[in-house]
């Protein structure tokens, strides 16, 4: 008897898995922004004035004494330059070294402003690899396919864009209800900076008694995927958290001495061990909202035998989490990542080694603390005699809501722009300058409206770092009406 219950549970799971997947599909809707009238842009001018852009080096750097302060300056010039009505409407405000606030005042006093961030400064180029370009990084090389250089990517490009658009509506004689900020940060790229640009930024804003409705900031971009026969859409990943980033040193100490009368273990052989326990014992996977919000959205566009499987996350999750562990890239989705990067012992090849330290790096996912790091470090290494010292890092951000009128209108203008768009919420695996507006704000996304393959998104900070061309237009008309739908009401 108990044999045929079990049976038509069997059957009734599967029955419903298969009803599931059949009308598991988007649902078919009206957007309101299909009768937007086109919007004016000029891709020639952008194009000309992110070249120029990219020859302006805004190199940042941990120690500041070592940053070329007079190539920010020039930047700030080129700006003003550029885009003189920004500079006769909006009120700009300069923040710490580098960064620069723009005010564009809403004729709305009741209403929450807005924010668009951008990045003023780019990464230096890996030494010995100059060579390696097709193009001078410096030179923003305009070959009428690509747009090369160093901030082509990253974030020269958002950055441009954010303020051609701005400089569009002003001449168009749009005026805002809501206040917009735009806020350029000028050392984005040095991790857990002490000087942050974006954190003196927030709190500026914050002293002012300013409350954001949105922030909008780099993060995610629109990719193509085509799984032949399975799934051929562009892949609209709007980061609502990014995962913190925190470093220990892990020492173990030992007697030393000369190499010729070693022990069964040194030092370092004692951190062997210690290695093997934080690389066996990861953190446990779990799966977030936005992550089933990611696979479900990505699922409704899955042909049929596939949709089998997405549209019951509910069901088969264990068995779906036991698999992304396994695959590195689909792991940092649902845990806080552990790497050992770093490793040193002894000075010199015939001493023993006194001390011997590893630097371990964690990529924490929203709600796991640093504290929470240090003990899960002491709890997975069965040496006790170990030395745990915390370097740097920051925590993971918060999560913003899917539900937000932001959120809504990122994802109407991409559905409306291309019907093979699909907008899901993701995870940043690195850090943004969005992380420090958590003060002033609670909606927070982390969204590049440019279409790019991944082998173009994977120059970024590499060799030949480049912008298509293609993806100009539709960027520049997403930003415009992002800001208007934003400051309407």
């Amino acid at each position: 008897m108990i044999g045929y219950i079990i049976l038509g549970v069997i059957l009734f799971l599967l029955a419903v898995t298969a009803v599931r997947a059949v009308f598991f599909v988007p649902k078919k809707k009206e957007s309101k922004n299909d009768a937007l009238p086109e919007e004016k842009i000029d891709v020639d001018r952008y194009c000309k004035n992110l070249s120029d852009a990219i020859k302006i080096k805004t190199i940042s750097n941990y120690d500041r004494e070592k940053v070329d302060w007079n190539e920010f300056k020039r930047f700030h010039e080129f700006l003003e330059e550029r885009y003189p009505l920004i500079h006769k409407t909006l009120t700009k405000t300069e923040i710490a070294d580098a960064s620069l606030v723009y005010k564009w005042e809403g004729t709305d006093p009741s209403l929450d402003g807005i924010a668009l961030l951008s990045h003023q400064d780019v990464v230096p180029i890996a030494e010995g690899t100059l060579q390696d370009w097709t193009n001078e990084p410096f030179e923003g090389v305009n070959d009428g396919e690509f747009i090369w250089g160093r901030g082509a990517m990253d974030m020269k490009n958002h950055l441009i864009g954010v303020m051609e658009s701005v400089e569009q509506l002003i001449a168009d004689g749009y005026k805002p209800k809501r206040t917009v900020y735009l806020c350029l940060g000028h050392n984005e790229e040095v991790v857990a900076a002490p000087d942050n640009g974006a954190k003196q930024i927030a709190q500026y804003l914050k002293e002012q008694g300013v409350h954001l409705e949105a922030v909008l900031d780099e993060g995610g971009a629109i990719l193509p995927v085509n799984i032949n026969g399975v799934l051929n859409c562009n892949l609209a990943g709007v980061g609502v958290a990014e995962k913190g980033s925190v470093n220990y040193e892990i020492s173990v100490n030992a007697k030393g001495g000369h190499s010729s009368q070693p022990p069964k273990h040194t030092a370092l052989g004692h951190l062997a061990d210690v290695i093997k326990d934080i690389e066996n014992h990861q953190f446990r996977a779990t799966m977030p909202k936005f992550v089933y919000e990611l696979f479900t959205e990505i699922g409704k566009r899955c042909s049929y035998p596939v949709r089998l499987v997405t549209c019951n996350i509910w069901l088969l999750k264990p068995i779906i989490l036991k698999i992304m562990t396994k695959i590195p890239p689909a792991a940092s989705l649902i845990r806080t990542c552990t790497a050992v990067t770093m490793a040193s012992g002894s000075p010199q090849f015939n001493v023993l080694p006194q001390k011997a330290s590893i630097t371990v790096n964690f990529r924490t996912m929203p709600g796991v603390t640093i504290p929470d790091v240090e003990e899960h470090i002491r709890k997975s290494v069965r040496n006790k005699n170990i030395d745990v010292k915390f370097l740097v890092g920051k925590e993971a951000s918060n999560v913003s809501p899917t539900d937000s009128k932001a959120f809504k209108i990122i994802k109407e203008l991409c559905e409306s722009a291309d019907s093979k768009n699909l907008v899901a919420p993701f995870l940043v695996m690195g850090g943004t300058d969005a992380y420090n507006y958590e003060n002033v704000c609670e909606n927070i996304y982390r969204f590049a409206p440019f279409v790019v393959d991944t082998n173009l998104l994977l120059c970024t900070h590499g060799t030949n770092e480049r912008l298509p061309l293609s993806a100009i237009p539709d960027a520049l008309t997403f930003f415009k009406r992002y800001i208007k739908l934003m400051t309407q009401d």
